[in-house]
């Protein structure tokens, strides 16, 4: 397919149909609204997007409120609910369902008050229940001559040591004892007033830290049971608001459906504030595919604007947006594009030529019946369960592409989870040798990496056709001449020298024209190397010409033997879970046991292989085109294509 050309557009209406144009520009969704540049005439429009998006989180804290504390079973796999696109550009109950969403964030903060309460209350009860029996109230601070004071002790420290040092420092002082624990004492010192400081400095030592009850009146057991019936109330008084929580679950699709057009008015709100007007009248400027120029045009006949759209000229190019043209096959290869980076405006669109290679490395490289038929069995099911949209689509459909090609390339490499058929045949006293096999990885792994070898030359001189063709319609086709044309040569070359060596033996001719031929590309290619340059500089630029070719091209093709060795990788690695799995019974005789350790064995070891192989024959396959195919012809840089539309979160329009 191709880059969908794009249109400069640039609209006036009457401020009064503003809110108009924007949801009809939205339904459409095929306009990118741009900056407009202001000036004294033209001012800015502002927005309330900051009310908007506040208002959107206050929606999505309720409904997750809501998931919380009245979880939706839903099925394991299960789409987004569809609604009409009305529905989403439609405000009636905003209002409501902001007021319904306070109402449940009010209720959770009382919740949490509620709990923070409870835990102060609880630390009350702690720090009370030791001096329960102590029949004072907590307030005492002693008589008119006495002074009354509350205190710690560790029970390292020696109680009568410390009486004695009390008695010696103040003779009419007392420590008495209120309870313990493993690591405290709890103790009650009473002095006269005048010997307070002298009682204090006594126990120091013995590290008595006095302690203050501050806030807290009556006795500690009236303490405790107070914090124990405001415990039971603030129970009560949660209990009820999770009640009230839950009691509103039923409004959980109109909350959900507030958040979805409240998601799509802050995408108009962020549209609005690129606009620029004057007090009665709208200026916007955006782009648009050519190919829906038919529809801005009725709708903008139809509110009165004042529109043009001019094909954009080829210095503007870096600033167009890109969207790619697909059909069901390259669609699926966006996901790649999308990871690498969009092609610039004006040039190629890589997916059409990337399609075939990239399906057809990554079966070669799992090359798995068994692993291909869970590929497509998981896409089919996700496809028909999910109905993604856009990069999960694409995804889906990659691993279902993925698959076919796997399975396909499995059959001819006699592959079904490795050597499984063969090894059950084994298991029971069976000579059978397994599926039939046009070739196999593991007997014929030189073949494979000659044949991966020959499809890296095929890949790289596609890419290089594509520069060529790119050069000639931007009118250097003698770049293309002198740079692809002698690797075109010389390849030309090679390969009649190669066929008298390899297979026409007696045609000796054809190695003296494919001599000649390869000393005519490289007389090409170092010319083309130097045509550009002066003096000393054809050169090194005829060296450099020289060494980069050499090692490039060699290290491009090596890089295609990655293929042979994830395809042995992968089979290899089968056949030795096969085996492993297999041993108990070779040993013991088939058996209930030795059946059930080898399914054991055999779906571990191959859920393993099986997933290192997904992401490694992906990420392998991705190297091979991003770096050795774009590396020929790919210009990247193109911005995303971001229309004005309908935001859906916990819905998605009808299509």
């Amino acid at each position: 397919m191709a880059i969908v050309n794009m249109k400069r557009l640039r609209v006036m209406l009457v401020r009064s149909r503003k809110e108009e144009l924007l949801k009809e520009l939205t339904r459409l969704g095929c306009v990118q609204l741009t900056e407009l540049e202001t000036d004294e005439v033209l001012r800015p429009e502002s927005s309330d997007l900051l009310e908007l998006r506040s208002r959107q989180a206050d929606l999505d804290r309720a409904i997750q409120l809501l998931n919380a504390y009245a979880p939706v079973k839903k099925p394991l796999l299960s789409a987004k609910p569809e609604r009409e696109e009305a529905s989403f550009l439609d405000d009636e109950g905003l209002d409501e369902a902001s007021a319904l969403a306070r109402q449940l964030l009010d209720l959770e903060d009382k919740v949490r008050r509620d709990s923070a309460e409870e835990s102060r209350q609880r630390g009350i009860i702690e720090s009370l229940t030791p001096w329960k029996d102590l029949d004072l109230p907590l307030e005492t601070e002693g008589t008119e001559r006495t002074s009354l004071l509350l205190g710690t002790m560790s029970q390292r420290m020696n109680l009568a040591e410390a009486q004695n040092a009390l008695a010696a420092a103040a003779d009419e002082a007392e420590l008495f004892p209120i309870s313990g624990d493993k690591s405290q004492r709890y103790l009650a010192l009473v002095c006269m007033k005048d010997q307070l400081s002298a009682a204090q400095e006594s126990l120091r030592p013995f590290g008595f830290t006095a302690l203050s009850f501050s806030g807290q009146t009556g006795t500690a057991r009236e303490g405790i049971a107070a914090a124990e019936e405001k415990l039971k109330t603030l129970a009560e008084d949660k209990e009820a608001c999770r009640a009230e929580i839950v009691s509103l679950a039923s409004h959980r699709e109109e909350l959900e459906l507030a958040s979805d057009r409240m998601g799509t008015r802050i995408a108009m709100a962020e549209a609005e504030e690129r606009l620029g007007g004057t007090e009665s009248t709208l200026v916007l400027e955006g782009w648009a595919p050519a190919e829906r120029e038919e529809e801005l045009e009725q709708l903008f006949d139809k509110l009165d604007c004042a529109w043009e759209t001019r094909t954009p000229e080829e210095d503007e190019y870096p600033e167009v947006p890109v969207k790619l043209k697909n059909n069901k096959l390259t669609n699926a290869l966006n996901m790649v594009t999308d990871m690498y980076s969009l092609p610039a405006y004006g040039t190629v669109d890589p997916n059409p030529l990337m399609a075939p290679f990239f399906l057809l490395f990554y079966g070669l490289m799992m090359a798995d019946m068994g692993y291909g038929l869970i590929m497509m069995l998981a896409a089919v099911v996700a496809i028909r369960k999910l109905k993604p949209r856009e990069g999960s689509l694409a995804f889906c459909q990659l691993l279902l592409y993925g698959g076919i090609s796997t399975f396909i390339f499995g059959a001819l490499t006699g592959g079904l989870f490795g050597d499984a058929p063969a090894v059950l045949a084994r298991m029971l006293g069976s000579d059978w040798e397994g599926l039939p096999a046009l070739f196999s990885p593991v007997r014929d792994s030189q073949t494979v990496l000659y044949g991966a070898m020959v499809l890296g030359v095929i890949h790289l001189n596609v890419g290089m056709i594509v520069s060529f063709v790119q050069k000639a319609k931007a009118g250097n086709i003698l770049d293309g001449v002198f740079e692809e044309g002698p690797l075109w040569v010389i390849l030309l070359g090679g390969v009649l020298m190669g066929l008298q060596m390899l297979v026409l033996k007696d045609l000796t001719i054809l190695k003296t024209i494919g001599l000649v031929i390869l000393i005519v590309g490289a007389v090409m290619l170092l010319y083309g190397a130097g045509r550009h340059a002066k003096g000393f500089g054809k050169v090194t630029a005829a060296f450099g010409i020289i060494y980069n070719t050499l090692t490039g091209w060699f290290g491009d093709i090596l890089s295609y033997s990655r293929i042979m060795a994830l395809m042995l990788a992968g089979g290899v690695v089968a056949q030795v879970f096969n085996s492993i799995a297999a041993m108990p019974a070779e040993g013991a005789g088939v058996n209930p046991l030795t059946i059930l350790v080898f399914i054991l064995i055999f779906l571990v070891g191959h859920a393993l292989n099986f997933g290192l192989n997904l992401l490694g024959c992906f990420v392998h396959d991705l190297r091979l085109q991003c770096l050795e195919f774009f590396g020929k012809f790919y210009q990247d840089g193109g911005k995303p294509f971001q229309p004005l539309r309908i935001r859906g979160k916990y819905a998605v329009p009808k299509e």
